[in-house]
């Protein structure tokens, strides 16, 4: 019998036993000190000595007897062989297909990715090989009479097929255990426990597939559903033997049983539909089912086959540890130059196994030890996290997983949430790999869309977790579901979703729906819940949200009710050329982190970087604001988790496309060194303007000065269009700009107040100032705020006395102060406001494809696009500015909807120096 083994090899022993005897003799390992991400070439995404990948996968092929609209959306493919394989089912317990040749096609998101950072060009992943036998869109066992329909809750939109696990109480998937003789499937039928042991066997030329069964004491009848056939001619059942022949003469498939055959039946139902029927028993059932399809001599290889030892193995026991090589790394540590630095982690790369380590999520053991997960889907365990991260040990402990975006540990065991479930992972023998991979909870539905990402969970305090679903984004490939809206399509019925799930994972609920890319935070200690979504569609810009139950964020068409409720206002708005792309939110939940700690902390894939969140609470309700906190932030930032000893905040990212970042992906550590800061510490708005205060005794003379202030406001225009442009208060295009009448210092030399007439409602308000602290430094920064409540101001509960409300705004010459001309429009100014946009991170400038979001600029002037709509243009300069005033007019030929207006953001000056900067590439 063939099947995935997993053993040491003499090599690999011999390696190891070296490396042992190295640390026993105190000698220190070698350390990978830098990585070369342009050079170093990677191992094939599937590693066969590990049994199997998770994925999606549409059952189509070309046989004419094939079944159409088959699809998994959780597929786990498994290894059985040299050539053969099949895709397991784990929402509908069955085996959706199996076929002989090559491997599932590296298609996926994660898979053009794997090699190539940028890749994006993913289509839907398909049956690959020559298919033998396939199953339909039915559960693969069910108690009592045989069912071939789909059990499923009905799709949210007409003509769509249904997402998700089937009914809890028919059937669930537990899991699956990694040994060395191969894996072993666990799953209930009713009330009823099964392993499954697949596997494959060679005879003479031909596959036989087998799966072992163990059915612990049935207590009413089952019913498996082993193949589905549309060309059947003929058959003959004899005994413990089901053979059909096809159209072809020539082409047969024969089903066997072998084991305890007296407690199962094979069966052709309605002469389509080969069936084990498995009586109620009171005794465990033990059986193998052997499968192949081929010519008249496949009775006799399978009967051949059935001589082979089928004993299930001791799936508890646990396996041999696949990677058990250490891997050691030496970090950087940057100078203690300012109030928070930021650190990097070497990742191990090299590795024994050559793998790529792209990070996106990190949390802590008790002992300070890490797990971080892999986009790719594994797992790696992190020990010697110092100061100096002079001696980092790596070993990987999991693989597997579907684009897992997130890691908690909770009471020293790991979860990971990908597009797989939420899974618990199991050392069962303590060796240091995983070895079983337990189905914590599965019950938010998943569709085969590619853009619907799994995107994020976090542990509820007392138990449980929360998720959250992306919509399903029509910006990948042509996928299956129909758009329901500009840039969504229909995709699962949690599309857009932030869930409740219960402390056992057997319930889900719906929390807050309307989202087209949440990403998640919590405070460890009060549950208090938080999101971002995703800029685009139906998103004029990014927010942050605070979450609670029957929360509507926006998009109808992730809103999944019979009735579009009012939208719950963010807390607060972050234009686009600050952060366009926002991820994860963490409180710094330690007393280690300086002025941070007990804040909230923002971060973003798009710029990247972090920001402060400070809340400014009324009377009326909360408001918010952030502010950037200063460092070199080499890779995206998407998830970070505080360290249960040092206190310091680590986070992890990897570069997909759409970044201003140019490193790939890292491990990073946000540290306090300190040193002063200079960052607000709060803010609050009221009826005479705005106050700011800051970790530092400020200058009194500075802050008086009326020149170093610039405030400004705008709204959005939340459409069907990416993104939103800048409107005035009044519905113009445009930002208003407002005077600043005085600037006051509080008595304890730590705030500033700035009074500002007309303070209104406003969904983003940009406060620019020009600072200098008692120490003499000098620093500028900005401050991005939404205003949703106005109330007077109480200036002695705020630290300010001696201010008199009457005198405040008496003086006129503040608006005749505001100044808001223009700069001179040169390509020097329009490189400056390119960057500061954000162009770079989906426009290269050299003519290299980058990220492929959008097209080089290098080159563009003078050049034919092409569009979707099959019109096409040459590029000069009134087609630029068009473009960046309405970007989604007209799609390029082989690009999606990605950009957003800048109507009202940039003036025409602003854009003739865009325009003459792009002229410049070419010269």
């Amino acid at each position: 019998m063939t099947n995935a083994k997993h053993v040491f090899t003499k090599s690999g022993l011999l390696l190891l036993s070296i490396i042992l005897l190295f640390q026993a003799c105190g000698e220190e390992p070698e350390h990978i000190t830098e990585v070369d991400f342009d050079n170093v070439e990677f191992a094939h995404f599937v590693e066969r000595e590990f049994p199997f990948i998770t994925t999606s996968m549409m059952m189509r092929h070309e046989e004419e007897w094939f079944i159409e609209n088959n699809i998994a959306a959780r597929c786990i493919a498994l290894i059985l062989g040299e050539e053969s394989y099949a895709c397991f089912d784990t929402d509908m317990l069955r085996w959706a297909a199996a076929w002989t040749g090559d491997f599932v096609p590296m298609e996926g998101v994660s898979h053009r990715s794997y090699p190539d950072y940028l890749g994006r060009n993913d289509v839907m992943v398909e049956l690959p090989g020559t298919p033998k036998l396939v199953t339909g869109q039915y559960p693969g066992w069910n108690a009592g009479e045989p069912l071939f329909d789909d059990p499923r809750q009905p799709a949210p939109h007409p003509d769509e097929p249904s997402w998700g696990a089937m009914p809890q109480e028919m059937g669930r998937w537990n899991g699956i255990y990694v040994t060395d003789e191969g894996p072993v499937l666990s799953y209930s039928i009713g009330q009823t426990e099964i392993l499954e042991y697949p596997g494959s066997i060679e005879s003479d030329g031909e596959t036989v597939f087998t799966r072992t069964f163990r059915i612990e004491a049935p207590q009413e009848p089952l019913s498996l559903k082993s193949g589905e056939f549309s060309d059947i001619t003929e058959v003959e059942s004899i005994e413990n033997r089901l053979t059909i022949t096809h159209q072809n003469e020539n082409d047969q498939t024969v089903f066997a049983l072998t084991g305890t055959t007296e407690n199962a039946e094979l069966n052709l139902i309605d002469e389509r539909y080969a069936v084990v029927q498995i009586p109620a028993s009171g005794e465990t059932v033990e059986f193998t089912l052997l499968t192949s399809r081929g010519n008249n001599g496949t009775a006799d290889r399978v009967n051949q086959a059935g001589e082979s030892d089928f004993t299930l193995p001791n799936y508890n026991e646990g396996g041999s540890n696949l990677w058990p090589d250490d891997v050691y790394t030496r970090g950087k540590t940057a100078p203690d130059t300012s109030a928070y630095v930021v650190d990097e982690f070497t990742l191990p790369i090299p590795n024994p196994w050559n793998r790529n380590v792209r990070v996106v999520d990190i949390d802590f053991f008790d002992d300070g030890r890490a797990a971080i997960v892999t986009f790719e889907g594994d797992v790696w365990i992190v020990d010697g996290i110092s100061r100096d991260l002079q001696s980092v040990k790596w070993n990987r402990f999991a693989s597997g997983l579907y684009e897992t975006q997130s890691i908690e540990i909770v009471d020293g065991e790991i979860y990971t949430y990908g597009k797989d479930g939420i899974v618990r992972l199991h050392d069962l023998n303590g060796n240091g790999s995983a070895d079983y991979y337990e189905n914590f909870s599965n019950l938010m539905a998943q569709s085969i869309e590619t853009r619907e990402w799994a995107s994020d969970f976090v542990a509820k305090p007392g138990g449980g977790f929360y998720v959250a679903k992306g919509a399903a984004l029509d910006m990948g490939p042509r996928a299956l579901t129909a758009p329901v809206e500009r840039g969504i399509r229909a995709g699962s019925q949690h599309s857009g979703v932030i869930l409740e799930i219960s402390e056992d994972g057997r319930n889900a609920n719906v929390i807050a729906s309307g989202f087209r890319g949440p990403y998640l935070g919590i405070h460890p200690e009060t549950g208090f819940l938080t999101a971002s979504d995703q800029e685009g569609h139906h998103v004029p810009s990014t927010p942050i949200l605070t979450i609670n139950e029957t929360d509507f964020f926006g998009v109808n068409a992730t809103a999944h009710r019979d009735e579009i409720p009012e939208i719950t206002p963010p807390l607060l708005w972050i234009p686009h050329n600050v952060d366009r792309s926002g991820i994860s939110q963490t409180w710094i939940t330690s007393d280690q982190m300086g002025p941070l700690s007990g804040d909230l902390v923002h971060m973003s894939y798009g710029r990247p970087g972090l920001f402060r969140v400070l809340i400014d609470s009324t009377d009326s309700g909360a408001q918010g604001g952030v502010t950037v906190i200063p460092g070199h932030y080499p890779v995206p930032t998407m998830k970070g988790r505080v360290h249960p000893s040092d206190g310091q905040l680590y986070v992890g990212g990897f570069t997909l496309w759409g970044t201003n970042s140019d490193g790939m992906t890292g491990l990073l550590r946000l540290r306090y060194t300190g040193q002063p800061s200079y960052i607000p510490e709060s803010f609050s708005v009221r009826e005479e303007g705005i106050f700011l205060r800051f970790d530092q005794e400020l200058d009194e003379e500075a802050v008086a000065d009326i020149s170093g202030y610039r405030a400004e406001r705008w709204n959005y225009l939340r459409t069907e269009q990416y993104g939103s442009g800048h409107y005035q208060l009044d519905g113009s295009p445009g930002q208003e700009l407002l005077p600043v009448f005085s600037a006051h210092l509080s008595d304890d030399r730590k705030g500033i107040f700035l009074a500002i007439p007309t303070i209104e409602v406003a969904e983003q308000m940009q406060l620019t100032y020009r600072l200098k602290a008692s120490d003499g430094h000098e620093f500028e920064d900005d401050f991005w705020f939404s205003v949703h409540h106005v109330e007077p101001a109480d200036f002695e509960s705020k630290g300010f006395s001696g201010i008199e409300k009457d005198e405040l705004f008496t003086d006129a010459s503040a608006w005749e102060a505001l100044d808001d001309s223009g700069e001179p429009v040169t390509a020097e100014r329009g490189k400056v406001l390119f960057e500061r946009s954000g162009c770079m991170g989906c426009h290269t400038v050299d003519g290299s494809t980058g990220t492929g979001v959008g097209p080089t600029m290098k080159g563009l002037i003078g050049k034919e696009r092409e569009f979707q709509d099959g019109t096409s243009t040459v590029a000069d300069v009134e087609y630029i500015r068009q473009t960046i005033l309405h970007p989604n007019e007209q799609i390029l030929e082989g690009y999606d909807e990605g950009m957003p207006s800048f109507l009202g953001i940039l003036s025409d000056d602003e854009i003739d120096s865009i325009v003459l900067y792009i002229q410049s590439l070419d010269e």
